[in-house]
């Protein structure tokens, strides 16, 4: 496939083709984390939350990121499975959005990302009551040490709080920086048949 350049991306007709070489670009540019993205949800109330996570994997079904289920973004997600997405790479002054559905990952996924994680962030898991008030430094240090010594021997097991989320995008927008602030945007909306709609917007 011919490699979308700076001045045709929005002829583009494939919008996760168009992600990868987007990230690609990134992980080559960023000096951090080419893989962050924000990760927007809503409480009870429809009050907005937002914070930066990783994203862990990704194909035409959606965007992965796993976390603690006890965490706020778990308790909102479980009472609103919608969520939006923002990446920005300020180094090549792009940013692509993406809004939909979420679902959790199946187990066996879930269990082959934490094998696959340090032994030492498999450990924090288990320590870390994720958003939830900590008394001191010491007392998540002591947690730290607590589960080390439970799971000194053998392979440290999933925690049943701890999984991952796909975001299932109804749409996805690229965003290109241009002079005198006439940037490019192209959203993709998915449609009924599964296919994707093209739409130029103005800057």
């Amino acid at each position: 496939m011919k490699r979308l350049t700076t001045g045709d991306f929005t002829e583009a007709s494939a919008p996760f083709a168009l992600f990868t070489e987007w990230l690609e670009d990134a992980k080559a540019s960023e000096p951090n984390d080419p893989n962050a993205m924000a990760l927007a949800t809503a409480d009870a109330d429809g009050m907005p939350n937002v914070r930066m996570v990783l994203l862990k994997g990704f194909d035409e079904d959606g965007f992965v990121f796993y976390t603690n289920t006890e965490s706020n973004k778990g308790n909102e997600l479980a009472g609103n499975m919608q969520a939006a997405l923002c990446f920005h790479w300020k180094s090549l002054r792009r940013q692509v959005r993406v809004r939909g559905r979420v679902e959790q990952v199946p187990d066996a996924e879930a269990d082959a990302y934490f094998a696959s994680r340090p032994r030492d962030s498999r450990i924090g898991a288990w320590a870390s009551q994720q958003s939830r008030p900590l008394e001191s430094r010491f007392a998540l240090e002591k947690a730290v040490a607590k589960n080390a010594a439970k799971y000194a021997i053998g392979e440290v097991p999933r925690p049943p709080h701890w999984t991952g989320f796909r975001i299932l995008p109804q749409s996805l927008e690229f965003w290109m920086d241009k002079p005198f602030r006439l940037h490019d945007r192209v959203v993709f909306s998915r449609m009924d048949d599964g296919g994707w709609e093209r739409t130029r917007l103005y800057p």
